[in-house]
């Protein structure tokens, strides 16, 4: 299918003709232009996916510098548009300097038609993927303006919350590598964005990757990019989660979860700091602030030779442990009273209100799910009830929790298969009801229950 258009600049008639009869069967629209003048106008106007651009113009003159300079001038109009350069003279210092100039690549005369054809379709998928990151970033400032109308973050009055608060704030403004640990419900990926929100990156993208749910042999292709043809389903160019990032935060959530293999992957790439596709071998540089977060206890894990320590050094520069709710109790009150004006507002029912019987009833709790489980208590109470007020009835909690969890002597990995064998009897091996419940995606239920040989 034909899609998308070129714009080929060259003083050769013969060459244009040539290169438009080729190129009509691949592009949905050729234009030609035999003087690079005319290229502010031509660009401004047909606002073409591609420039295929001559680099010498003017007899005798084979120096290539026409072409760089016209280079500079495309990229003045357009920074995003791929321009592949075009000359009769090889040279391979010339294609490094129109490289590092912004060129996206560089073609011999006389050319290969499929090296050619093959060229500007790649530099057709990078003007695609450079539109959709750009729209991806506007989605996302358009999201962070409509979070910033509201206090998203309820951070408590505990004096655990506070000094976490305080470390946030501290850290946000640097480039340092971020570990969030703590368990699950914590809230981990909030503080993440709140750290994006408060970084000098706040006006670029904050992609975020569930580690636990990106299988083994796609993990290269999601975070790296592949290229076209370079396995079976690469039907087109894609890049991968680094590179979307690029400028802006990634955010790898239950990076334990990551196997020993794909962690040296991993971490060659943090210190390199380039990727490079798969079916590939250019490296592409990327900037990106790293914050990861996991519910593991990784020194343990390393200690096990499950995780590698280079690896931990590498993501931990800075770490945040958020604290469990049944440790700071004195949170309740506020937090559920932020969750109740969230949801009083979402389902229009601005009037309902929390009885304080029905608080003292929150504050016994131990909370195992932690905030996600307050949050999803809160939000059906709002959603079920009819009275103005809020009552103990209102709340379904799980009574063996109330006081002593069961969970005291327990290490996190046999509390956490507990809760999901739990679920699983509840939703009757309901595996989306289970998911839904536990606050997590299936791919990561589904890990879980591999991990604890839950079948």
């Amino acid at each position: 299918m034909k899609k998308g258009s070129i714009l080929i600049v060259d003083d050769n008639k013969n060459v244009l003709t040539a290169l438009r009869i080729l190129l009509e069967n691949y592009f949905g629209k050729v234009a030609l232009l035999t003087s690079p003048n005319q290229l502010h106008s031509h660009v401004r106007e047909i606002a073409p996916d591609i420039v295929l651009l001559d680099m010498n113009f003017s007899a005798g003159i084979n120096t290539g510098n026409e072409g760089l300079y016209w280079l500079s001038e495309i990229k003045k109009i357009d920074a995003d548009l791929p321009v592949v350069l075009f000359t009769a003279y090889a040279d391979i210092d010339l294609a490094v300097k129109a490289l590092k100039q912004g060129a996206s690549d560089f073609v011999v005369k006389p050319w290969d038609n499929a090296k050619l054809i093959a060229t500007l379709q790649s530099a057709l998928s990078l003007r695609e993927s450079r539109k959709e990151v750009k729209q991806l970033r506007e989605r996302q400032n358009v999201i962070n303006l409509e979070l910033n109308k509201e206090r998203e973050i309820c951070w408590g009055v505990s004096e655990s919350m506070q000094e976490l608060h305080r470390l946030i704030q501290k850290v946000a403004q640097t480039d340092a590598n971020i570990l969030i640990t703590g368990e699950n419900g914590t809230g981990k990926e909030v503080i993440a964005r709140e750290i994006q929100r408060l970084s000098t990156r706040n006006k670029e993208v904050l992609i975020t990757v569930d580690m636990g749910a990106v299988t083994e042999s796609l993990f290269e292709s999601e975070l790296f990019g592949h290229v076209k043809g370079s396995f079976t389903d690469a039907k087109a160019d894609r890049i991968g989660k680094f590179e979307a990032a690029n400028r802006g935060t990634l955010f790898l959530d239950e990076i334990g979860n990551l196997s020993y293999p794909l962690q040296a992957k991993l971490l060659n790439v943090l210190q390199s700091r380039q990727i490079i596709r798969v079916g590939d071998n250019k490296p592409i540089p990327v900037d990106i602030r790293l914050i990861s977060a996991t519910n593991r206890h990784l020194q343990e894990s390393v200690r096990k030779g499950e995780f590698r320590e280079d690896l931990l050094y590498r993501i931990n520069t800075i770490q945040v442990e958020i604290p469990p709710l049944r440790e700071r109790l004195e949170d309740i009150p506020l937090l559920a009273d932020f969750f109740l004006k969230k949801y009083a507002r979402k389902y229009n029912k601005e009037n309902i209100q929390l009885s304080a019987e029905a608080l003292e009833k929150l504050k016994e709790y131990r909370w195992p799910g932690n905030i996600r489980e307050l949050q999803h208590t809160l939000e059906k109470a709002v959603i079920l009830s009819d009275a103005a007020v809020l009552q103990v009835n209102d709340f379904y909690l799980n009574k063996s929790t109330s006081s002593d969890t069961g969970f005291d002597h327990l290490t996190l990995d046999e509390a956490e298969k507990i809760l999901i064998l739990n679920s699983l009897k509840r939703n009757k091996d309901n595996l989306s009801a289970v998911a839904t419940q536990l606050g997590i995606t299936r791919p990561t239920l589904y890990s879980k229950m591999k991990k604890y040989d839950i079948s």
